[in-house]
């Protein structure tokens, strides 16, 4: 078959399973087999669009956005009605369940997990995703992140990379990649050749992993080259140039000529196909970004994909241009009947993969895990305020030390499961503190003879960096900035990064820096309770927090 072996890696098919992707893949039409090479988006149709789509189409694989679990399950469930060959059904379960449905956990993100240090934190981690994908239908994911969180002001790493630690990022990708694998969900592992050293958006353009080729093979080569060797299933590709990488590969490349992963010859057949040796399926990251649009015209763009390695196409700014696309240059020979069947082949076979075999569900309580991992990552970064208080700490904080608790609330106050607001005021409250809300524009300018010495500041931060927000820096009000932490010496205070790792930029000063990296109502709790003494602190730090700067440790 096309140049694919599927009894060795990933695959390892039996022979009555090859035989079944042959029967599928004789009994697609020659449109069918184009369409196996497209992955949708569920939200952009009706469901009646989407029958027509999978079934005279052949559309190999549809991904829906977070919504209720039941929802999903059931149009899943009308699509298999209608398929000439079983669905991939996508899903981004990279933080949780909540990735793939409205009310599944959020469990934390990549980088809650890496500060626990813990790979059965997470195999817990990949269970809950498996277990929650599985109940909608999900069986394929696009996850793990396999970036490093090398760069601070990258906007789409930060918490959702593991960290910036390679053996850290070498170990927790692999846990995680072949736990939700065992229990029937194909990982597909982005973004390749690896985001996280920019410090640029690649939604938006085409984004720079700039690395000499060395360092790189060292590094990123060195986490795809870990799950390829554990079975990894599936590689997203991002639009991220490697320059140097792909110069190496192939040296009459022009530094303006290397194309983004997603489009680069030399990156996804020179290196992860013959160099790597990948048999397993290739996809490219939305083509709807920037990053992928703006490199040549579109209809060359989705044609190179296919040429350059990738199976399948993800997203489509217009679905039937990409398909007709697509199709013209199959029936020119611009794409070879070889080079289609090869594709094919390799969607199908993990199809086969996913839907010939029987696999179990994971037993797990998946809020009770995300508590525990919530208690070992909430991470005390920073404290100085020895040289502010005679000696002593200010931690714990206690009742009988500062009775009175000035709240400063930053970013959004909505968590995913809560309001950071209500939460924080009513844990207080519980605790016997008076807690007070402080709004600045109600405030004037003063010294510091009105500070209270029985009151301790305790600033909540909730910034999440996000896809299209290319900055995520903590903004101050625009009266005098009068929330910042103005009084370090005389007044105490305290901040809490419930989403952001990397505030310490912003606030070098602070005495006391906690970091949780995931704004849930478990990861607030659990970093309230290790603030005022109830536990001790035990994550530790993935990623350098003070981003490279000496004056953070001050």
């Amino acid at each position: 078959m096309a140049k694919v072996n599927l009894k060795e890696a990933p695959f390892y098919l039996a022979e009555e399973e090859i035989e079944t992707v042959q029967r599928w893949k004789e009994s697609l039409s020659p449109e069918q087999m184009i369409g196996q090479l497209f992955c949708l988006m569920g939200g952009d149709y009706s469901i009646e669009e989407l029958k027509d789509l999978v079934s005279n189409y052949g559309v190999g694989s549809i991904l829906y956005r977070p919504a209720p679990t039941d929802e999903i399950k059931e149009n899943y469930e009308a699509l298999d009605q209608v398929v000439p060959v079983p669905l991939l059904k996508a899903a981004n379960l990279e933080e949780g369940g909540s990735g793939g449905t409205a009310d599944g956990t959020l469990f934390g993100w990549p980088m809650t997990v890496g500060a626990t240090g813990d790979e059965s934190i997470c195999e817990d981690f990949a269970k809950c995703c498996a277990k929650e994908g599985r109940d909608a239908g999900i069986n394929w994911t696009f996850s793990p992140v396999s970036d490093m969180s090398i760069n601070p002001l990258n906007p789409i790493t930060n918490v959702r990379a593991f960290g910036d630690d390679l053996q850290l990022v070498l170990n927790m990708t692999k846990t995680y990649a072949t736990t939700i694998q065992k229990y029937g969900v194909a990982a597909c592992a982005k973004h390749f050749p690896g985001d996280g050293v920019d410090f640029r958006d690649q939604h938006l353009h085409p984004s720079y992993n700039h690395l000499s080729a060395d360092e790189w093979y060292k590094t990123y080569g060195s986490i795809y080259r870990n799950l390829i060797d554990n079975g990894l299933l599936s590689i997203m590709t991002g639009h991220i140039v490697c320059p140097e990488v792909s110069m190496n590969k192939n040296p009459s490349l022009k530094y303006e000529d290397c194309m983004p992963g997603s489009l680069s010859k030399e990156l996804l057949t020179g290196v992860l196909r013959e160099e790597f040796g990948f048999n397993g399926v290739i996809t490219t990251d939305a083509t709807i970004m920037g990053g992928y649009t703006m490199n040549m015209p579109r209809k060359k763009a989705v044609v190179q994909s296919i040429l350059a390695g990738a199976d399948m196409l993800v997203f489509s700014t217009d679905f039937q241009e990409d398909y007709d696309a697509i199709t013209e240059a199959v029936q020119s020979g611009a794409i070879s009947k070889e080079r289609l069947e090869e594709a094919v082949t390799r969607i199908l076979a993990l199809k086969a993969v996913l839907c010939l075999r029987t696999y179990e569900i994971p037993q797990i309580q998946c809020e009770q895990a995300a508590q525990n991992c919530a208690q070992n990552a909430i991470t005390l970064v920073k404290d100085t305020s020895e040289k502010y208080n005679e000696g002593t700490s200010y931690l714990p904080i206690t009742v009988e030390k500062y009775p009175n608790i000035r709240l400063i609330l930053l970013g959004e106050d909505a968590l995913y499961d809560g309001s950071m607001r209500e939460v924080a005021v009513s844990y207080f409250k519980q605790k016997g503190f008076d807690v007070y809300e402080y709004h600045p524009i109600e405030d004037d300018l003063h010294g510091t003879s009105q500070i209270p010495t029985d009151e301790i500041t305790v600033y909540l931060a909730n910034e999440q960096t996000a896809s299209n927000r290319t900055t995520v820096r903590l903004n101050w009000c625009e009266k005098h900035a009068l929330d910042i932490p103005r009084f370090i010496n005389e007044q105490r205070s305290v901040f809490i990064s419930l989403s952001n790792p990397y505030h310490l930029m912003d606030i070098p000063r602070i005495p006391i820096y906690i970091n949780g990296y995931s704004a849930t109502k478990a990861i607030l709790i659990a970093a309230l309770d290790k603030l005022t003494g109830a536990e001790a602190f035990q994550g530790k730090s993935p990623v350098d927090a003070f981003c490279g700067l000496r004056d953070t440790r001050i």
